[in-house]
């Protein structure tokens, strides 16, 4: 965007509440309603998949859920029968205590949850705001941290960077939204339910290349179970329909003008941070790899000669 910075800044910030809040007032009880319906279809089809799985011999100890709620008859933890004098028609006072427990349990969960997910929403947006607000004080102070005599080449290398990641994160953003979409619309065709928060859901997994496809292809298509296999049917070739056109229209058009790395070599990356970060290792590995990817192309220049001491850096 041209323009001074500070009407720049303000329109994103004005763009930014307004999504926010067709988000809150709009969007936030059918967002809720459908993430609580998919919470709940996914459970069941997990619970469907796994009786599956032990009807054919197929070990599933990795998927329980949890501790059943129903014991054996003549197992050592089967619930203890109430004494006959107590009325039928109430508890006894273990199982109010244990249900009190569990009850002030869960509510604590929850409301640490839900205050840990908004610290962390109003943390990066509060970082992301005073970043954009005096970049030029941030990029100052990291060319600072440099030798005098190599800043001018560092500071070639951080604007390369800054330059690439910008146009990698644009590529991304339109990568996402497309597949957004395209999953809702689809979905919303077909006739599965929740198809709103699926299509949210498979958007932002599109962030993490190649393993995040296949995540967000599992939960379409369990979720599609309970509509019956002629939905998981279409749901399944939608996903790939929507992989194929991520893969081989997107990627290609799109993020290989902005970057240029072999698949090989990212899934290995992804793989390799994956097993030492977790998560953010998988969602990182692209960004992280074309920060390395320019550096290096930078140093293997021969138009600039630069000293020994750079390049060993």
């Amino acid at each position: 965007m041209g323009g001074p910075h500070a009407l720049r800044l303000a329109i994103v910030c004005v763009v930014l509440a307004g999504l926010l809040s067709g988000v809150i007032f709009l969007g936030g009880s059918t967002i809720a309603h459908q993430a609580a319906a998919l919470s709940d279809t996914l459970k069941s089809q997990i619970v469907t998949v796994k009786t599956f799985l032990e009807q054919h011999g197929v070990d599933t100890s990795y998927l329980e859920l949890g501790s059943s709620s129903a014991a054996t008859p003549g197992s050592a933890t089967a619930t203890e029968t109430p004494p006959a004098s107590l009325p039928k028609n109430l508890p006894s006072a273990g199982a109010i205590a244990s249900g009190g427990g569990a009850i002030v349990t869960q509510t604590l969960k929850l409301l640490l949850g839900t205050v840990s997910a908004v610290g962390n929403f109003f943390i990066v947006l509060f970082l992301g705001l005073s970043f954009a607000a005096q970049p030029s004080v941030y990029r100052k102070g990291l060319l600072a941290l440099a030798p005098a005599r190599h800043r001018h080449s560092v500071t070639v290398v951080v604007d390369r960077i800054s330059d690439t990641l910008e146009r990698w994160l644009i590529a991304q953003m339109i990568t996402m939204a497309a597949v957004f979409l395209v999953t809702w619309i689809g979905l919303s065709i077909i006739g599965i339910q929740s198809s709103f928060i699926l299509g949210i859901q498979a958007g932002l997994l599109a962030f993490i290349p190649t393993v995040g496809a296949l995540m967000g292809g599992l939960i379409i298509v369990l979720a599609s179970l309970a509509s019956g296999w002629v939905a998981a049917a279409s749901a399944c070739v939608l996903f790939l329909g929507v992989h194929a056109m991520e893969s081989y229209i997107l990627t290609p058009i799109i993020q290989r003008q902005a970057l240029d790395i072999p698949p090989a070599t990212l899934f290995a990356f992804q793989i390799l941070l994956g097993v030492v970060f977790g998560l953010w290792g998988l969602a990182l590995a692209l960004p992280l790899m074309a920060i390395v990817k320019v550096t290096i192309s930078y140093l293997r220049e021969d138009n600039d000669v630069r000293e020994p001491e750079f390049k060993m850096a």
